[in-house]
């Protein structure tokens, strides 16, 4: 449900909000709260006397250490996504009649524009940042609309900015399983790009994070707009029933559907109740990869009658894509290093491998959410020259291989990072390329993968 910033702040006003959690999205809305005259409680489990006492400084009560959770009795709790609603605390809070929300769910209710949402188990990251290009380029030519915010999941809390905000700018977000799990807003257009094992250290089990996934079109309406990923089997079951207008995408021919778009050779085609329209050639995108030709065309579908082909082809022939995601970070002694280190499942990797015609030395290995990784043997059998293992999945990881017969002299298990990137520049040669595509997230070792592959970038740039 939507609702004024005026009407949000006469409610939140004098009321006792708890913070549980002192993450990114929290304290991104310490300053809001505050100024809106909101008491505030900053709850965290882990014990930081620095961020204590800059809250302490801002008249903020702080609740840090094992015991975050006692004595919740907060009229609002604001959850950071990576705390479970089911916490029995948080639940017997909510029970007691508090009100359970988070950054994003209240940025959405208030939000006064139009807003793009994206998920997915892959390719997530850049198909929201091309949404929020083709839209910027749009503005450029025209000098039209007002202005892009890009946030969410992707490192940039937007309630901060909803004061300023109006109904000629857009909203493009990137919304995790674990942002999604409890939440109950409404957006005008979603795309879900794919959904595959993921995160299953944190859900209870597959069914809960596809789950949690459909809640970001679970409030669409007639108004609303869904893009799916006609290829994957859980997103083209989620079409069935929807009230929101729906468009597949495919990169395997045209999908049955009013409303598609689709790779038919080189060229990628748009579908609209039987009218094609062609809308680019594969050679016009930059980015390499048949994930990242996926990636434009469920941005396009999203954005299709509201941008000029102009817009698009503008975007796909100049945008080298995100930090993180097989970004070429230099070449030295002959060898090129990619650091793709937003590769945090088998299924991320296996479209950054397939990326490349040659076969690479591959970094693989990190933090184990317990997912599947028999995927990761015909892979790394059919792309890998070498294989670099660390960290808690890399043991499992080297397993796999050496079970499956691939050359032992050709895989390395190195427990700490840094051990593991130095194997990777031994067994290069003049020519090869090494890429750091983990396949697990970061958290055993890093604090997310950002800070993973800026690591690897300092050590690239450091030989």
């Amino acid at each position: 449900m939507k609702y004024g910033f005026e009407q949000f702040a006469k409610y939140i006003e004098g009321k006792s909000v708890a913070l549980i959690g002192a993450g990114v999205s929290n304290m991104a809305a310490v300053e809001l709260l505050s100024s809106l005259g909101a008491r505030i409680t900053v709850r965290d489990k882990k014990e930081d006397a620095k961020k204590e006492a800059e809250l302490s400084e801002k008249g903020i009560k702080t609740v840090f250490g094992e015991n975050y959770l006692e004595n919740l009795t907060e009229d609002v709790l604001l959850k950071s996504p990576g705390i479970r609603p089911d916490v029995p605390e948080i639940a017997a809070a909510e029970a007691r009649g508090s009100v359970l929300t988070s950054e994003m769910e209240i940025f959405l209710s208030l939000c006064p524009c139009k807003v793009y949402a994206i998920t997915g188990s892959d390719g997530k990251t850049t198909t929201t940042t091309l949404v929020s290009e083709i839209l910027k380029k749009e503005r450029e030519l025209t000098g039209k609309g007002g202005k892009v915010y890009l946030g969410g999941n992707i490192g940039t809390p937007l309630l901060p900015f909803i004061r300023e905000m109006t109904a000629d700018d857009a909203a493009v977000v990137e919304l995790s399983s674990f942002q999604l799990f409890a939440m109950s807003a409404k957006v005008d257009t979603a795309i879900v790009t794919n959904v595959t094992p993921n995160h299953l250290n944190w859900h209870i089990d597959m069914q809960e994070y596809i789950d949690s996934k459909a809640k970001i079109f679970e409030h669409q309406t007639a108004e609303s707009r869904l893009v799916l990923n006609a290829e994957n089997e859980v997103t083209r079951g989620f079409a069935a029933g929807r009230e929101a207008e729906v468009t597949m995408f495919s990169s395997a021919g045209k999908p049955e559907g009013a409303r598609s778009i689709f790779l038919e050779g080189e060229e990628i085609f748009y579908n609209e109740c039987g009218k094609l329209s062609r809308v680019l050639c594969r050679d016009d995108i930059k980015l390499p990869g048949m994930h990242n030709v996926e990636n434009y065309m469920a941005a396009i579908a999203a954005l299709w009658g509201e941008v000029s082909e102009e817009a698009i082809l503008g975007v796909a022939r100049n945008f080298g894509g995100v930090a993180h995601r097989i970004e070429l970070v230099r070449t030295a002694g002959g060898v090129k290093y990619y650091n793709s280190s937003i590769d945090t499942s088998p299924t991320r990797t296996e479209a950054a491998l397939r990326s490349f015609k040659e076969k690479l030395i591959v970094m693989v290995g990190g933090y184990d959410k317990n997912i599947p990784l028999e995927p990761l043997v015909p892979l790394l059998h059919k792309h890998a020259k070498f294989v670099s293992a660390t960290g808690a999945t890399g043991e499992k990881i080297v397993a796999l291989l050496l079970d499956s017969g691939y050359p032992c002299d050709k895989i390395v298990y190195t427990r700490d990072f840094e051990g593991a990137f130095r194997e990777a520049v031994k067994a290069a040669g003049e020519g090869d390329t090494v890429i750091l595509s983990p396949a697990s997230a970061s958290f055993d070792a890093f604090k997310n993968f950002e800070e993973r592959g800026n690591r690897f970038k300092e050590l690239v740039n450091a030989l």
